[in-house]
């Protein structure tokens, strides 16, 4: 009987320190979550940018594009 009740208390020791770690991960990935959804992905950026231009001089056709798309590969 008294290994019984020890084994019970191992159990429940593990269970519950495996209960606290998964509430600490899920809460620290929450919080990882929460940070960057408070950043602005869309802001102007700052420092030496530029800006792309997508026009082109003369008018290309899309196989034109295409290949081009894939020579550069990007």
């Amino acid at each position: 009987m008294n290994q019984y009740k020890k084994t019970i208390g191992q159990m429940a020791k593990i269970f519950f320190l495996f209960t606290s770690f998964t509430v600490l991960f899920y809460s620290g990935i929450l919080w990882v979550q929460h940070e960057y959804e408070k950043k602005h992905r869309y802001d102007e950026p700052e420092g030496a940018a530029v800006k792309v231009n997508l026009t082109f001089e003369e008018e290309r056709t899309h196989l034109e594009r295409l290949l081009l798309f894939y020579l550069d590969g990007e």
